[in-house]
């Protein structure tokens, strides 16, 4: 074999060893970018699964907060209910005219949106 031959055949091999490489960077990259995806996905369902458990607390939350509001309202109308009684009792023209003039305020602002 000459010395043209030997290098041709030195180069071609040295191609099909660096051919053979790049398939196998090929291949282990497409598997990463597979693992990668697969890990983002798992990270993505775990942080839906955290975001739910906030969501799903921050309601019970409420639904109690708005609990303990309608019960202190009740509390507090209840006990002030006998003195508007009283009041509407000692006084019912003026207690119709208040009423009335409130209603006309109400109305007025409502009606002009």
């Amino acid at each position: 074999m000459s010395r043209f031959q030997a290098r041709t055949t030195h180069v071609g091999d040295r191609l099909g060893s660096l051919r053979a490489d790049l398939d196998s960077l090929q291949r282990d990259i497409k598997g990463l970018a597979a693992g990668a995806g697969e890990a983002a996905n798992d990270h993505a369902h775990t942080t839906l699964r955290a975001a739910e458990n906030v969501a799903e607390r921050a309601f019970r939350l409420a639904e109690d907060s708005t609990a303990h509001m309608v019960d202190d309202v009740e509390s507090w109308t209840n006990g002030n209910l006998d003195s508007a009684r009283q009041s509407i009792r000692a006084r019912p023209l003026s207690s119709l005219a208040f009423t009335l003039g409130i209603g006309a305020i109400l109305g007025a602002i409502f009606l002009r949106r």
